[in-house]
């Protein structure tokens, strides 16, 4: 049935430099689910880029960008292809900016984007398995595979003087990835994992699973989960018992609900969150906040860098057709060419309508390499008397 659709679902796709059009393009991110907090700084990120390009007036001979909303959950591979599958056969994208998660991710590669030839540019989906999906060039994501973070985050545990942890993550394509890409690094550099253990959301109770990782010890507790869901039932149940106190999170719990959520009870604690410093990231973070919305949420960085590349493609293009501006988008995101800033793009997009070239720069230092994806850095933090602080990049 997708396969059918396909060609519906171009038509209207083809605006170029010489009709003005409107563009649709989908914001699909998990406004519900285990990640619903982190949700609204990436869409609204993904939405700052497409509207800063649309009242450019100099985006494909002045059409419009139009930004439509599909909730993707973040574990609910069904409901994230179906929400795509409307997104891209009813309201007639030219892209998709998402989904969120990686299972997600994969499920709406695999059966929406691939089948029905549209581009998706996902901002915060991390599992290595992404790196090598089939995706006929159509998928590129803006956040680096967890394949780097998982040397990042043994490099900073063992710099801390810790070399044995127990591992909790959560049973899916995200949580596995980086959990097996962590303790393969942690053990390569001579760390110990004590036990690498699954955990379902959406439970009542973890006492069990917590039982088990304080069993095996260890002198933290990495917890791969999502901070809505599981991931803040394992450290409570952890505090409840006082089996750890000191935990180590990484991005999917990396946010302000983790604070609201345990404040000062957590002091001590430490992670990390694909981020970048540089006068690019201090732009985008006023530039969302005269917008409303958090910058330094995790993800919403790379969330406008997705929606900038995806147009910067299009104009070097000349056509919002998927087939057609995808293999722009290596292009636009890395050197030679003009270096872009956040609220740069007109400039951009002026550059590309008289032939030039453009290097995207953006928000978080984007690079693209390999199977386009982001070669990645990482802001580390830090939790301290009740708060969530930045102590530096790497």
């Amino acid at each position: 049935m997708k396969k059918l659709l396909m060609a519906s679902a171009a038509l209207g796709l083809m605006a170029g430099a010489g009709s003005a059009e409107e563009v649709k393009v989908g914001v699909l991110a998990a406004f519900t689910g285990p990640l619903e907090s982190l949700a609204p700084p990436i869409a609204s990120g993904h939405e700052l880029a497409l509207k800063e390009a649309s009242d450019s007036g100099l985006f494909l001979g002045g059409s419009t960008i139009t930004a439509i909303r599909g909730d993707s959950t973040c574990v609910d591979a069904a409901a994230a292809t179906a929400a795509a599958e409307r997104l891209v056969t009813s309201d007639r994208v030219a892209g998709l900016l998402g989904p969120m998660c990686s299972g997600a991710t994969g499920a709406v590669v695999t059966n929406v984007a691939v089948p029905n030839g549209i581009v998706a540019i996902s901002a915060s989906a991390t599992s290595p398995a992404l790196s090598s999906i089939e995706d006929n060039g159509l998928f590129f994501r803006t956040a680096p595979s967890d394949a780097r973070q998982g040397e990042v985050m043994a490099d900073i545990i063992l710099e801390k003087g810790i070399d044995t942890v127990a591992v909790s993550y959560t049973n899916n394509d995200y949580g596995k990835g980086l959990a097996d890409s962590f303790a393969a690094a942690f053990a390569a550099k001579g760390g110990t994992v004590t036990l690498n253990a699954a955990h379902e959301d959406g439970k009542a109770d973890y006492s069990a699973e917590v039982g088990a990782l304080a069993s095996a010890g260890g002198d933290a507790l990495v917890v791969v989960g999502y901070v809505d869901q599981g991931g803040s039932g394992v450290v409570q149940a952890a505090l409840d018992t006082g089996a750890f106190d000191t935990f180590v999170f990484p991005d999917g719990m990396v946010g302000d609900a983790l604070v609201g959520n345990f404040g000062s009870s957590i002091d001590g604690s430490f992670g990390q969150n694909p981020a970048s410093a540089g006068e690019g990231r201090d732009m985008f973070t006023a530039m969302a906040q005269a917008a409303g919305f958090d910058g330094t949420s995790a993800f919403s960085a790379e969330a406008y860098d997705a929606g900038a590349l995806m147009v910067l493609a299009m104009q070097a293009a000349g056509s919002a057709d998927p087939n057609v501006y995808k293999d722009k988008l290596m292009e636009i995101a890395n050197a030679p060419g003009e270096p872009i800033l956040p609220g740069e793009l007109a400039k951009a997009l002026e550059i590309l309508a008289a032939g030039g070239d453009v290097d995207y720069v953006g928000a978080s230092a984007i690079e693209l390499i390999g199977p386009g994806e982001s070669s990645g850095s990482y802001r580390e933090v830090a939790f301290e008397n009740g708060e969530l602080k930045v102590v530096g990049y790497r």
